[in-house]
């Protein structure tokens, strides 16, 4: 009997250092060298038991039920995050479990260019994956959101969706990316706006700034861009900026025209300066930090008038008779536009 008793503790002596064994080589395993780098998706609703049987088939772990059992004595079988994680074979399952419920997703570039116009910063956002065009510009106009965000009443969030290149993770939502837009618009414009006095309001300093940005993709331009609009508002001269009038058209239609003819100049929008006597309606592009300050520090200047140099660069004029000239010079004579519109010549 005595010799049976000393039998079975020899064999559960044996199991258990067998199961220890196991365990001890279930956390310290790689699955391959470190360098090899995979994607972990962790979608809305999905399981940390479904986790572990992926990380199982990919053979990044030897047993599901271990590393189900290593987050529930760690506690962190709860704490899984939406988002995209970046693992490797060269983690063992404690590495793995730390990145999983990190919530430090992959993050992914996303660039609004300077000029660009929010139905644009709507498709950009839809063909990178973060939500539908549609759903964005009933965000861009979701006064509820608007008034949350700015502390202000405004027709949409055109102007204030601020030119930078941001980091998204693949599951953030579509009112937080808009919230990361204009919160730096925000942080920028006080930087801007510091020690500087207009009698302009912050809505029509971005509203004018988005004119400067589409007149011109010369950086040392805008304060001369600038110093001729200042002119005209101070004389009750009505601005006659070209993309005011195409951006009324997409405002009415949805369809931005590459072409302006005369009778679009005539048209009736709020966006319109040839015919509305003072600033558009709103924004009509989202403007950069400069075309910012070229709103509080225009240059000093008697111009009235700019033409393109069908280069990028402008002719400015005091005078109508001069500007005319220069219209004659640079856009009657076809040779000088080579077919571009000008829209091609900003570009």
């Amino acid at each position: 009997m005595r010799k049976v008793s000393l039998v079975m503790v020899a064999l559960l002596c044996l199991v258990m250092l067998a199961g220890a064994w196991q365990v001890f080589s279930f956390l310290l395993h790689t699955s391959g060298a470190s360098s090899e780098k995979l994607v972990l998706d962790v979608p809305p609703g999905r399981s940390f038991y479904s986790v572990s049987l992926e990380l199982e088939e990919k053979k990044l772990i030897t047993n599901a039920r271990f590393f189900r059992i290593l987050g529930k004595l760690t506690g962190q079988d709860r704490g899984l995050h939406v988002g995209e994680y970046e693992i490797s074979r060269g983690m063992n399952p404690m590495n793995l479990l730390g990145v999983i419920v990190s919530g430090h997703s992959i993050p992914h570039p996303f660039t609004i260019p300077e000029g660009t116009n929010m139905y644009d910063v709507a498709t950009l956002l839809e063909a990178k994956g973060f939500g539908s065009a549609e759903g964005y510009l009933k965000l861009f106009k979701d006064p509820q959101l608007i008034k949350g965000l700015l502390g202000e009443e405004v027709y949409s969030l055109e102007g204030y969706l601020f030119p930078e290149t941001y980091y998204f993770h693949k599951y953030m939502k579509p009112p937080e990316i808009v919230k990361t837009m204009v919160n730096m618009f925000l942080k920028v414009y006080a930087k801007v706006a510091q020690g500087k006095s207009t009698s302009l309001t912050r809505h029509e300093v971005v509203t004018l700034a988005s004119v400067i940005e589409k007149e011109t993709g010369a950086k040392q331009e805008r304060p001369l861009i600038s110093s001729v609009f200042h002119n005209r508002l101070k004389i009750g001269m009505r601005l006659q900026s070209d993309p005011t009038t195409l951006y009324g058209i997409l405002d009415q239609t949805g369809v931005m025209k590459k072409n302006i003819t005369r009778k679009d100049l005539l048209g009736s929008t709020k966006y319109n300066t040839y015919v509305v006597p003072k600033l558009p309606f709103g924004p009509i592009a989202n403007p950069g930090r400069e075309a910012l300050k070229a709103v509080f520090t225009p240059e000093t200047s008697r111009y009235l008038y700019f033409v393109s140099q069908n280069d990028g660069t402008h002719i400015f004029s005091e005078t109508y008779e001069a500007h005319e000239r220069a219209v004659r010079r640079f856009q009657m004579d076809p040779r000088a536009r080579k077919g571009k519109s000008w829209r091609d010549l900003k570009q």
